[in-house]
């Protein structure tokens, strides 16, 4: 299994893409790159000690309550040859408990860092260490727009949706259910989501994970895209499982995961728990049970296969205690982020966490308050893979094309923050002051004309201009300017090239699928 930067297989039917024409007027395209290498060090909240108690409460979760495992005996061999100790619940559920620092042994044969390939090789990601990662948001059964309002998902939103995310220089990763197409069946929608993200971008992306078979089956799709000895060699998809929490690996998502890893590919491995409901209403213990989890789901991916690319995760909510409605974007489990990047840290994993998480349905400040609040935590934290970046709106509800837009915007701004500041001669700038002297504007200096162009981000989207103009030109708000964005993108869109025999195979393989099976609506 290559986990550094990979070499081209000989078989492989990788097309390169011409270069990214996608950039808006006004952006700073010195700031593109495939992923970000941060700049600047991330935050850590809590001492060693405190550290210490998260850690040794997490383990008291595996060795004195244990994870139930539920329909896949296959896991629980796995598990029980490890080391773990199991004990039949009901003939079809186990519970599968760690001695204390066991899952950590485990853990250690999991890559720090790893590359997953898209198939325009530009567009490689890493993934770990001080390399970020930024891709839409994932799993919406609604999107949302300003001339249409809320609706079921189709599959023409899900194509708009990777065009959107193509198409934003900010953005690294073409995601995975980027919203649920509803106007598809159930067991067959997930070939159409594959091939939409192969067809209409050439960044690297997310398989299907509801069943094992459509987890196979989007592997197989990336054995055509890529070739057979590619795929078995490097990594070119990864699947996001979550455990059903409190404490349960389904049948469905271990055997999912174990589809993955057997194959060599990635897996993110996700609690999401929402405070008071399926985990503690304190973030500390918040935070214990959500190590927990993912690090026993994480482990199953390496007994499988040691050194299979895995992700620790972290999705972590609060809850309107007056109302039991699930609140996102609020300051607890902003800081629980921050005190899970220390702990991947601990790991030496890479971790996925936070993004730009909102409750408003609509595309206003409350929306882009409390995304702010979320996707700095994931930031300053040291996230590696930031899923749901953009779009996020309603509670994980619906995707919104407004804040989409918004949201990439935001994510520019942070390709900015995330390089730092760089301190050298040039920089301090003392020429510019020496130039002209006391009282003299620097419009015209040497340095001014040699850094103009790259020395601050250039939003290309917001709106700076002084008042009198902007109601001059309409009093036009953010929301309005995205709506006019997203439909000046998806006009302008050219699908990146594919080469026409892999196209072609691509869609005999989905013809079969579906002709093989009656369509399933649940």
């Amino acid at each position: 299994m290559t986990t550094d930067t990979p070499t081209r297989s000989r078989r492989s039917r990788r097309s390169s893409s011409r270069p990214e024409r996608s950039a808006q007027p006004g952006q700073n395209l010195h700031l593109r790159t495939p992923f970000i290498t941060r700049g600047i060090p991330t935050y850590d909240l809590l001492d060693e000690g405190s550290l210490e108690r998260i850690e040794a409460t997490a383990d008291r979760i595996l060795a004195e309550i244990g994870i139930e495992v539920r329909d896949d005996a296959e896991a629980v061999r796995l598990y029980r040859e490890a080391g773990a100790k199991v004990t039949e619940v009901t003939a079809d559920s186990w519970n599968v408990k760690f001695e204390p620092g066991m899952v950590r042994e485990i853990l250690q044969t999991a890559p720090a860092r790893f590359t997953q390939c898209a198939r325009n090789p530009v567009n490689n990601v890493e993934i770990g260490t001080d390399a970020m990662v930024f891709a839409p948001a994932y799993g919406s059964p609604f999107v949302m727009d300003l001339d249409k309002g809320r609706r079921y998902g189709t599959i023409e939103d899900f194509e708009n949706l990777v065009k959107l995310a193509q198409s934003s220089p900010w953005l690294h990763h073409s995601g995975g259910t980027i919203c649920e197409p509803t106007d598809i069946a159930v067991n067959k929608r997930h070939l159409d989501m594959v091939y939409a993200h192969i067809k209409y971008s050439d960044r690297a992306f997310l398989g299907s994970i509801t069943a094992p078979e459509r987890a196979a089956d989007s592997i197989e799709m990336c054995r055509i895209l890529f070739g057979e000895d590619f795929v078995d060699n490097n990594c070119v998809i990864m699947g996001n499982f979550n455990t059903t929490s409190p404490l349960i690996l389904d049948g469905v998502t271990t055997a999912g995961i174990r589809t993955y890893a057997e194959a060599g590919q990635g897996s993110i491995h996700l609690p999401f728990l929402l405070g008071g409901a399926v985990s503690p209403l304190t973030m500390a213990g918040a935070v214990a049970q959500c190590l927990a989890e993912s690090m026993s789901s994480a482990a199953l991916a390496q007994l499988v296969r040691p050194g299979a690319p895995t992700i620790l995760a972290g999705f972590l909510s609060s809850m309107s205690l007056r109302t039991g409605s699930p609140t996102f974007g609020t300051p607890e489990p902003a800081l629980g982020s921050l005190v899970m990047g220390q702990l991947a840290r601990r790991l030496e994993m890479p971790l996925r966490c936070a993004g730009n998480f909102s409750t408003s349905k609509r595309p206003d400040g409350q929306a882009m308050q409390q995304a702010m609040m979320s996707m700095m935590s994931a930031v300053q934290g040291g996230a590696n893979y930031i899923l749901h970046a953009a779009g996020f709106a309603d509670g994980l509800l619906s995707m919104s094309y407004e804040k989409f837009i918004m949201d990439t915007d935001m994510c520019g701004a942070l390709h900015a923050y995330l390089k730092g500041i760089e301190v050298n001669e040039d920089t301090l700038g003392f020429e510019a002051l020496a130039q002209n002297g006391p009282g003299e504007h620097m419009f015209g200096t040497d340095h001014t004309l040699r850094h103009y162009q790259t020395a601050y981000w250039d939003s290309g989207f917001n709106d700076d201009l002084p008042f009198e103009t902007w109601e001059e030109q309409g009093s036009i708000d953010a929301a309005t300017r995205a709506n006019q964005r997203w439909k000046d993108t998806l006009a302008a869109f050219e699908a990146p090239a594919l080469d026409k025999g892999t196209d072609e195979a691509l869609k005999d393989y989905i013809a079969r699928k579906k002709a093989s099976a009656a369509d399933a609506w649940y």
